[in-house]
Formats: C-alpha cells, structure tokens, sequence
C-alpha cells in the first residue's frame, strides 16, 4: 500500500519579524516523490517557508511536519515542546538544502567539503565517506573534479558540489532556494539537469525558483506566493498557461 503521509505538511504556518508578518496561514501538503515549485515576486515569503521546514526559522504559529514528525519540537499529549539546538540539528541531518550562495568551505577540495558532514556529524568511516562522495561527484557531472578546491571550479560547478554534499547526508527531502540565481545564464542548464535527474529518481524537492521552464517541466506542484500567503496552487502546465488569480497573471506575464 502506497504511504499516504506526506512528506512535508504545512498547516496554518506563520513567520513575523518584529511586526512584520512574513508568512500568513500557509498550508499546503508534498507527498513523498513529489516536486513542489515554490514562485512568486521577492519577498512573498517563498526563502523564509524553507527555512521554517528545516527549523532554521521558528515558526510563530501553525505547525509544519515532515514525513509525519513536527519539526522543531516534541509532542507530548497536545502540547509541543521545543526540542533542544542539538535534537534540532539531528532532525535537520534528513533535510538536505541547497542555497543560492555555495556555501562550500575553501580550505577544502570538492571531494573533502562532501564527506565533512558524514564523518564529522554521522560518524561514517572516511574510507567509506570518501567512496561515496567519489559516487556523488560522477552523478552531479564532476567526477574529475574530486581534488579541485572552490575556488577553481566554475559556480555552476560549486553549486552541483554543493547538491553533491546536501545528497552525502542521505536525506529524505531536499530544499533548494532559488539554487541557480547566483549564477551566469549559461551555467545555469548543468544545475538544473542534475536537479532533473535527482526528480526522476524520487527524490522529494521543495525548490524556490523563477525556472519556469523547469518548473513545467519537472514539478508536480507549482505554488504561486505572494504577500506571505498562498494565492494560487495547482498542475504546473495549468497554472502558467492558464493562471486564474489576476495576481498570478501580472507575475506571470513579467517573468514568461
């Protein structure tokens, strides 16, 4: 029997800072194996969503699960309990998230900035950790690229590293926050296509983009945000060529 929980759960979730309310009720669902295309104008809300899945963000009010557990915190009878940085951070090893910025450590080549997090958070052997990091720099195009360090690949090559070091935590679902908007058009083809093979295989993403085409193309779900609330949702062929909201349509018309 298929498993009919999803993935990730968001049910009435608000964000503010100081007064301004940054998320507005948003509840939306993602099933496991699915693409959800997050878009809409900056500032709608879409980059603090994500950071809220993975707790890197404390949500005001709502809750958000993933793959039925609530993130964040601990429920006992029907009261949630903070749950300690450090039982956080162990919630947080089954989220991979993937930034605009690469984040890799300089200091370090390509091969060691993938196997850091296994060694150093899971405790994974460094033969075992260095194999499989070898194994996710030939999936994401790079496998020669093992010993360089970030400052000699390309961005469009730092950010598949990246993509290499969030899969090295095996993780359930995977968070990519406007991913290729850091880098020149023509390197942007090479990210997306890894992220397609990763979407083929089964991976459950959550990707904040203005990819239209890749959106069309891959997800299963598009959502339209804007203000902090969730003005439009549906098949993402559907919703970019038939957009009901007047909202969704002057968005779409400036980014098509």
């Amino acid at each position: 029997m298929a498993d009919t929980t999803p993935m990730v759960r968001a049910e009435g979730v608000s964000k503010s800072f100081g007064s301004h309310e940054v998320l507005k009720s948003i509840s939306l669902e993602v099933m496991p194996g699915e693409v959800l295309c997050l878009v809409g104008p900056s500032g709608s809300g879409k980059s603090t969503f994500l950071r809220c899945i993975n707790h890197l963000e404390v949500v005001n009010a709502g809750r958000l699960s993933v793959d039925g557990k609530v993130v964040g915190y601990r429920e006992q009878g029907d009261k949630l309990y903070e749950l300690r940085p450090k039982d956080a951070a162990k919630q947080r090893r089954d989220i991979g998230m993937v930034f605009q910025r690469f984040n890799l450590f300089p200091h370090m080549t390509a091969l060691e900035n993938i196997m850091e997090a296994p060694v150093r958070v899971k405790g994974v052997p460094k033969a075992e950790a260095r194999a499989r990091a070898q194994e996710l720099l030939a999936r994401v195009g790079l496998g020669d690229r093992a010993d360089y360090y970030p400052a000699h690949l390309s961005g469009g090559q730092q950010q598949r590293v990246a993509i290499a070091r969030a899969l090295a935590m095996d993780p359930k679902l995977m968070l990519f926050d406007e991913p290729t908007s850091a880098l020149d058009p023509e390197l942007v083809g090479e990210v997306l296509d890894v992220m397609k093979g990763l979407a083929a295989s089964g991976m459950t993403m959550i990707v904040v983009t203005h990819e239209m085409g890749f959106a069309r193309e891959v997800a299963d779900k598009l959502v339209f945000m804007d203000g902090g609330v969730v003005v439009e949702e549906g098949d993402p062929r559907e919703v970019l060529a038939n957009p009901q909201h007047l909202r969704t349509k002057a968005f779409l018309s400036k980014v098509l």
